[in-house]
């Protein structure tokens, strides 16, 4: 396996489960299934042509990647309601930009 891909994955699964167990340790389950459910923004793939392409920069080429999209989960951290939502599709989207950095 090649290490963008470990890095992407393991940014996908790995971490979001250390950010639950170290920052939400009483609801570190319900945190980390927020955390995977997250990954339904990759749903915008499926407007794309082709729907999967190894060497594309998902960041600010499918719609809720863009930078506007971005902004709204960064402004969903001000939100106690919203904040684990913030968190989650920020690191799906740091993930993302591995893709980005290591092409």
């Amino acid at each position: 396996m090649e290490l963008r891909t470990f890095i992407h994955y393991g940014l996908h699964f790995i971490f979001p489960l250390l950010i639950a167990l170290l920052f939400y340790r009483k609801s570190w389950k319900m945190t980390y299934l927020v955390f995977i459910l997250c990954m339904l923004i990759d749903l915008d793939h499926m407007l794309a042509t082709p729907i999967f392409e190894a060497n594309r920069c998902s960041i600010n080429f499918h719609p809720l990647h863009t930078y506007y999209a971005i902004a709204v989960y960064v402004g969903f951290l001000f939100f106690k309601k919203t904040r684990i939502l913030g968190i989650g599709l920020l690191m799906h989207i740091l993930a993302d930009s591995v893709d980005c950095w290591m092409m």
